[in-house]
């Protein structure tokens, strides 16, 4: 790994910590910087151009992991669970596979249900073919439910699912267990496939 690689890292995995701990309002890059072992206090404006090019990099290196999961992984099977465990696991070996303890989850929580880093989350959204191919399946699996509410749920779900791992992370850490993120994976496809193939008990309600 050259020099510059190796700077670079080192300020994502210090930003992914800190972020995850104090928000990211509450961290600045100077000590970024210095968590990250760099003496040179402008080190994320000499890298990344700034916090907002930090943020970028740091959901760019997450979905870039992510889709390098998926392509390892075995084709889904042809169902409703068969897409959404493609969609999801690759996820839960990202987890897996980083050292303990790790930030990930809970950095990725707090990105999500904070207002001004929410539009780096959806513009960072996995756009391979394999995802692209596996949200236009689930969607065409649940054709029979109105597509309002189905978008609805699914927002919901991206929110709770979010929660959860950060909260098994989080748990993983002040208990010094391993988080077991594939029997958490499991859980979490199970209960999304619940949730999105429900029945509609009001049609043409959807949340607000």
């Amino acid at each position: 790994m050259g020099r510059s690689v190796a700077a670079r890292t080192a300020l994502l995995d210090a930003a992914e910590r800190l972020f995850a701990e104090s928000g990211v309002a509450e961290i600045s890059d100077r000590k970024v910087a210095e968590v990250a072992g760099n003496t040179n206090h402008s080190a994320v404006r000499y890298y990344f151009g700034g916090r907002e090019g930090l943020l970028k990099a740091l959901m760019a290196r997450h979905v870039h992991d992510v889709a390098q999961q998926r392509e390892g992984m075995a084709p889904p099977e042809d169902s409703v669970l068969g897409d959404i465990r493609g969609l999801v696991e690759p996820s839960m070996r990202v987890l897996d596979h980083l050292p303990r303890p790790s930030w990930r989850a809970r950095f990725l929580d707090h990105v999500l249900h904070n207002p001004a880093t929410l539009p780096l989350v959806r513009e960072a959204q996995d756009t391979t073919p394999q995802a692209v191919h596996l949200r236009a399946s689930l969607a065409a699996r649940l054709r029979h439910l109105d597509p309002d509410i189905v978008a609805g749920r699914a927002r919901l779900i991206t929110r709770i699912v979010s929660t959860a791992t950060a909260e098994v992370e989080a748990r993983a850490e002040r208990d010094g267990e391993d988080p077991r993120w594939p029997q958490v994976g499991d859980f979490l496809v199970d209960a999304i496939a619940g949730m999105l193939s429900a029945p509609i008990s009001r049609p043409g309600r959807t949340e607000s």
